[in-house]
């Protein structure tokens, strides 16, 4: 182990330890928390031990509607075949007892002495086809009624009614389905991240929220909640205290006209729980921003809901959202590419607290990036103005090397003439 030791130096031995180390991934030294409401606006909540499982049965046509789809198909398949097999044994008892199986009335029963209940029903198969024909009103013309048996009559009243109840619960079930509420929300999206920046002279905690259907959601309004781990005073911690934050909505009402992406905005006052954070304190806060955007479709006049989320580390600090609107021959058009596009500007790093008793930071943070603007553009101009020498010197270069030198020409008469060539 010595003479091995000896043959690689100890500095580069030290030097591969410290890359080693370097590319191994930091480990977060908090745990990452649960959210609560996914970026889709998936609820991560799970149910258990729940005890009274009648509860479901008793809302029977919601419980189907929240089944899953090949759940629902069993179902809707399932419960058509029954009510044919529950009826075609009804109805083959009822040729049963009448005596319409007996071999005997066979070449008696187009007499006039011998009238069966349903003709051409000999068997349980023939009696399970009349069933079917009997529901779905198809009626092939092989099989009918006659009005020898009243209890033939009753059992066709009977399964009419069933059918009729049947197929109304099972395709109203199929079309609420269909037409469910957070259908339409799929189109309404939200930007991946959110900023806070500050807009009007205050601290603004903001994101954006579009729809890419042409039509428009109706009286469409936005709540935004702060999910938070909180303790009482009483010592009694609630894991999931909810607290309600204003939107900032130059509107009267908290409506808005959602004809195009629009920057939602709530500013960071008193009342807000982003009041006592900062920047630095942002990344450790175990705090989760609940968007809820609710409104009526225009087609079909059905409430809507979509939701998503900010966690701490999806909210830009000194950020904001790059316009996405232009006019383009007489046209308003939306750029989508760029929805979530954000540009960092001048933001103090302080909380809200802080610059409300020191306004004089907003203004020194103005000072600072307008300072550092000018330099910047005093060094382009200067990179500009270096770049634009070069050139000129190169192309001064290029063409001294391409002037023809003057040359002297001696006559034998000793006259001298210059010429160029």
């Amino acid at each position: 182990m010595l003479a091995r030791k000896s043959i690689i130096p100890e500095e580069y031995v030290l030097a591969r330890i410290a890359a080693e180390n370097l590319r191994k991934p930091r480990i977060r030294d908090r745990p990452r928390k649960a959210r609560f409401i996914a970026k889709n606006g998936a609820c991560n909540l799970a149910h258990k031990n729940i005890r009274e499982q009648g509860r479901f049965l008793q809302d029977i046509f919601t419980t189907l509607v929240d089944l899953k789809w090949r759940h629902t198909l069993v179902i809707f398949t399932m419960s058509f075949l029954c009510s044919w097999l529950l009826f075609a044994m009804m109805w083959w008892l009822v040729a049963f007892a009448h005596g319409d199986m007996d071999p005997s009335t066979e070449n008696t029963s187009n007499s006039t002495k011998w009238t069966p209940c349903v003709t051409c029903v000999r068997s349980f198969t023939s009696a399970f086809l009349f069933s079917i024909e009997v529901q779905v009103t198809i009626g092939f013309g092989g099989r009918m009624m006659t009005e020898e048996c009243p209890l033939a009559i009753t059992v066709l009243i009977l399964q009419n009614i069933v059918g009729l109840i049947i197929n109304a619960v099972m395709l109203g079930c199929i079309f609420m389905k269909t037409a469910q509420a957070h259908r339409r929300a799929e189109t309404l999206i939200f930007s991946r991240q959110a900023v806070i920046a500050v807009r009007n002279g205050k601290l603004c905690f903001m994101f954006r929220v579009g729809d890419l259907r042409k039509s428009m959601i109706i009286s469409a309004s936005v709540r935004i909640q702060v999910v938070r781990k909180t303790t009482t005073p009483e010592g009694e911690v609630i894991p999931i205290h909810q607290v309600d934050i204003p939107v900032d909505n130059p509107v009267e009402s908290n409506n808005i006209f959602l004809v195009a992406p629009l920057i939602i905005c709530h500013v960071i006052d008193k009342r807000s729980p982003l009041y006592d954070i900062s920047a630095s304190d942002l990344a450790l806060q175990d705090l989760e921003l609940i968007v809820i955007l609710e409104g009526v479709v225009e087609t079909t006049g059905i409430t809507t809901q979509a939701r998503t989320s900010y966690v701490a580390e999806e909210i830009l600090w000194g950020h904001r959202f790059v316009p996405i609107v232009t006019e383009e021959e007489g046209v308003y058009a939306v750029d989508y590419s760029k929805f979530g596009n954000t540009v960092k500007v001048a933001a103090p790093r302080c909380s809200a607290r802080e610059l409300d008793e020191k306004p004089s930071i907003l203004i020194q943070t103005l000072q600072k990036s307008e300072l550092s603007h000018q330099n910047s553009l005093r060094k382009r101009n200067s990179m500009r103005r270096n770049n634009s020498i070069r050139r000129s010197n190169s192309m001064r270069r290029t063409n001294s090397s391409l002037i023809v030198p003057k040359v002297q020409f001696i006559t034998p008469e000793g006259s001298q003439s210059a010429s160029e060539t």
